[in-house]
């Protein structure tokens, strides 16, 4: 009985279950059936989705309106920060490029003097730092034609010259920053000296610096890296001097500029300026083989003449022994001889002017007789008077003691080179320029270097004889000369007058004493300022027979201001060179020292101080 009353709640649980699986089913379809017809909405507020997208749009533009305003404040801010930059930039790259920024001498200078110790070390660096610069034109350079009023004009060599100022050899040993010295606003840069072959010099330490008299002391010992590395730098100058002004780098580009087509000396390669070239010995070349000198001196010229527009013949410098006793009369006009003669056979038209260089302690009037008389009779054009000296000069000023340092530093062998000199060079230049003046020596056979020792022995002859022989030899005179006055006819007046001309019509010329340098003639402006009229090819007449010029004398030593500079071209000087003022007044140097010149001019007025 259990079992059957039982039996309808299990069909009513059967049919529960499966009404709730049939409902689920169709349910399940359903939602099925709504997904594919109609996508789900997913956003749980969508009672207004206009009011929030109106918000949003409103949020957003008000966003977009601040950020506007904010972009073009940080947009000015940036055109003024670049623009600032720029113009600090381009005021700082105008002032530390222009010489005459004082940067170069009270910061410059003492920093590097600060960062190399060693004076070499230092001059090394600065050479390569300007090498760097000038490629990427970030050197000094002188500002504006400060030159072209033409108020300092000289003409030399039959070049006329913007400026009297040049720089000496040893700044520039190997002929690598040329163009960078002539930035400076000199009229003349000297490279050198060049020896045939490389030679290392002396020992290190072979530089020291005297601050306390803006003073150096060097023995170098002339080092260099040879005559042919040197020339290969100024051939390559050449070549990319000729592509520049668009002839091209082949040899008749090369040509054209070397022998003046273009219009600007062969060597400086810059209207109004010349560049020197100066030639040493070998140090182990021996002194007394004249002839071994001779090709030193020979073989540099045959290499380097072609670029420069002066050779320089160096025989004074006191670091290299035993070269300063080719100063004597004979040895040096036998070198210069042999020097000029290579010069004039040089592959140019125009052929380079040559000089000497000579030492200031060779200061006696017959040392400097001597030399003047080889100058005359070799042909050279003129004399560089001063180098360094192996003399140590009184401190300045007067009674000034030296610190214990630099006291022992004035022990050291070499040559001193400072603002002591200067009084020294002015005296020489009167002495040279007095000499020089006076022409060639009389005696038709001593324009010989045969001759002069023909002359020697004559000498000598009549220091030998006795008096008595010289009484009886004026007696012998004296009758001939009565004999003759009675027996000749009295002269007319114009005969009498022709008799006292000179032999030797001298050249004239600016004296020691004379107009200062405003007053000295100007140059016609028609004049090119670059080369010489082109020669034709004649034979080049020997030095007795060619027409009387005067010599030119360059001055160095001590010379640091623009006063002192005019100093020495009235004693008689064409050109005043500078060294150890650069190394201690910096790149504006030369600029501040023209400046100078023209104040003291302005100063004086034509006829003196005011």
């Amino acid at each position: 009985m259990k079992s059957l009353r039982g039996w309808p709640s299990a069909r009513e649980h059967l049919s529960r279950s499966l009404a709730s699986s049939v409902r689920g089913q169709w349910q399940l379809g359903r939602r099925q059936l709504h997904s594919n017809v109609r996508p789900r909405i997913y956003s749980p507020r969508t009672s207004a989705p206009r009011t929030q997208y109106r918000f949003a749009s409103e949020e957003t533009a008000k966003q977009e309106v601040i950020g506007d305003a904010r972009s073009g404040v940080t947009r000015l801010k940036n055109l003024f920060l670049g623009t600032s930059i720029v113009l600090a930039l381009s005021f700082t790259y105008l002032y530390v490029t222009d010489t005459r920024a004082s940067i170069h001498q009270w910061l410059v200078t003492p920093v590097m003097r600060l960062a190399y110790p060693d004076a070499e070390e230092a001059h090394k660096a600065g050479n390569k730092a300007l090498k760097g610069l000038y490629i990427f034109g970030l050197h000094p350079r002188e500002r504006g034609d400060v030159d072209a009023k033409g108020d300092l004009k000289v003409e030399v060599f039959g070049h006329v010259l913007d400026n009297p100022i040049g720089t000496s050899a040893g700044i520039d040993k190997n002929a690598e920053i040329p163009d960078s010295l002539f930035a400076f606003g000199p009229a003349i840069v000297e490279v050198g000296g060049a020896t045939p072959r490389a030679q290392e010099g002396n020992p290190k330490p072979r530089v020291w610096r005297i601050p306390s008299q803006n003073a150096l002391i060097n023995r170098y010992g002339l080092n260099s890296e040879g005559a042919d590395n040197v020339a290969m730098r100024l051939r390559q100058r050449v070549r990319e001097f000729a592509y520049s002004i668009g002839l091209g780098l082949d040899p008749e580009a090369e040509r054209k500029v070397l022998d003046g087509e273009v219009g600007v000396p062969p060597g400086s390669l810059v209207p109004g300026k010349l560049l020197a070239v100066q030639c040493a010995k070998m140090k182990d070349t021996p002194d007394g083989d004249i002839e071994a000198v001779a090709r030193d001196y020979t073989y540099c010229v045959d290499q380097l003449a072609k670029y420069a527009d002066i050779i320089v013949v160096n025989v004074s410098s006191p670091n290299t022994p035993g070269l300063r006793s080719l100063q004597q009369t004979l040895p040096l006009t036998a070198i210069l001889t042999s020097v000029v003669g290579a010069a004039k056979a040089c592959d140019r038209k125009t052929k380079p002017a040559v000089m000497v260089k000579v030492s200031p302690d060779e200061d006696s009037e017959d040392q400097v007789r001597g030399i003047c008389d080889a100058v005359w009779m070799s042909g050279v054009d003129g004399v560089i008077v001063g180098n360094t000296t192996k003399k140590r000069p009184d401190p300045l000023p007067r009674g000034y003691t030296l610190p214990s340092k630099e006291e022992q530093i004035m022990l050291e062998q070499g040559g001193y080179s400072g603002p002591q000199l200067f009084e020294r060079t002015v005296s020489l230049v009167k002495k040279y320029r007095t000499a020089l003046d006076k022409g060639p020596p009389l005696p038709k056979e001593t324009q010989q270097p045969g001759g002069l020792i023909q002359q020697q022995e004559q000498a000598q002859q009549k220091e030998q004889e006795k008096p008595e022989t010289q009484d009886i030899t004026q007696g012998r005179v004296d009758e001939s000369v009565e004999r003759d006055a009675e027996r000749l006819k009295p002269l007319t007046p114009e005969a009498e007058a022709e008799s006292k001309q000179p032999l030797l019509k001298l050249p004239e010329r600016h004296d020691a004493g004379a107009e200062p340098l405003h007053e000295l003639k100007a140059a016609e402006p028609a004049l090119s300022s670059s080369t010489h009229a082109v020669q034709g090819t004649k034979p080049t007449p020997s030095p007795a027979e060619e027409p009387l010029k005067e010599k030119v004398i360059f001055a160095t030593g001590g010379i640091t201001n623009g006063k002192q500079a005019l100093e020495v071209l009235n004693a008689g000087a064409s050109v005043a060179q500078v060294y150890t003022a650069l190394v201690y007044g910096g790149a504006g140097t030369i600029s501040r020292i023209k400046k100078e010149m023209r104040e003291e001019i302005t100063k004086k007025g034509p006829t003196g101080p005011q």
